[in-house]
């Protein structure tokens, strides 16, 4: 019901925000993409790369453009100015979903305490709406691309993206309770120095395991670079690697502070798209 929420809100967003820039002449692309995701979190080591290539899930979106260089109230090219020719701003609905566990040096085999066998039993889920603009940069003229005088357009982007999460949380040691601090790795939870902060009143007594799957939403920057390649008059394909940092640690439900991941969350999407301009 959130997500229904969220993207009904969105839609309503962007055609506001379409509906407003018709009215001052600029045109507009929508289209789809979809991609691998790496996300990075506290799910094993942050440099491993075992960890990095395991934790990989997917990513789709829709997004949709303002092209400054083209009017739409007049099929004709706005004016010739260089943030007109060189820039455009992005709009974009996205999910991500990512399976995520603990892989890597401390999850070998060889390795038989119940501390290793707790980080191998303990899994979870990171599951994420998105909402956001971006602005991106294209060092090369927009109206010439548009115009086939080349047919590869790179560009460069930066941005700012609210972020709905909805984490989950599992494992098979023991009676099964995630939420139970003798099913989970100690270490996590030995020294207090490592958890999380308290809130403000609450007493060390009731402090909780490192471990949150409420719902739960967040800021996040977005920077990416890609490239289009035009494929028809009204028609390009699209080729984007995303890096995108959140500001917030509990994005995948799980937050400790032990010096080898003590970082906010954060995730690398690789994606492929089609984008068609409407007018």
């Amino acid at each position: 019901m959130l997500n229904l929420k969220l993207l009904l809100s969105a839609f309503f967003l962007v055609a506001f925000g379409k509906s407003t820039y018709s009215q001052l002449g600029f045109s507009h692309e929508i289209g789809v993409i979809a991609g691998p995701v790496e996300f990075r979190s506290d799910f094993g080591s942050r440099f491993d790369e075992a960890t990095n290539l395991g934790n990989s899930g997917i990513g789709i979106g829709i997004v949709h453009y303002i092209n400054f260089a083209y009017r739409a109230d007049c099929n004709c090219y706005s004016t010739d100015t260089y943030f007109n020719d060189h820039f455009k701003l992005r709009n974009e609905i996205s999910w991500n979903y990512t399976v995520l566990d603990h892989h890597g040096e401390w999850v070998r085999p060889i390795y038989t305490s119940p501390d290793a066998d707790k980080l191998r039993a303990h899994h979870g889920v990171a599951e994420n709406f998105d909402i956001g603009t971006q602005i991106e940069y294209f060092p090369r003229s927009i109206r010439s691309f548009q115009a086939f005088s080349y047919l590869l357009a790179p560009y460069v982007s930066l941005g700012i993206h609210y972020t709905s999460s909805h984490p989950q949380a599992s494992t098979t040691y023991g009676d099964g309770n995630v939420f139970d601090g003798s099913n989970i790795y100690s270490f996590w939870y030995q020294n207090p120095t490592l958890l999380p902060p308290l809130p403000s009143g609450v007493p060390e007594s009731e402090r909780q395991y490192p471990i949150d799957v409420n719902p739960r939403s967040s800021w996040s920057m977005v920077t990416s670079v890609g490239v289009r390649y035009k494929i028809g008059v009204l028609s390009d394909l699209l080729l984007d690697l995303r890096w995108q940092l959140y500001f917030n640690d509990w994005i995948d439900g799980f937050n400790h502070k032990l010096s080898y991941n003590k970082f906010n969350d954060w995730l690398l999407w690789l994606n492929v798209g089609y984008i068609y301009y409407l007018d």
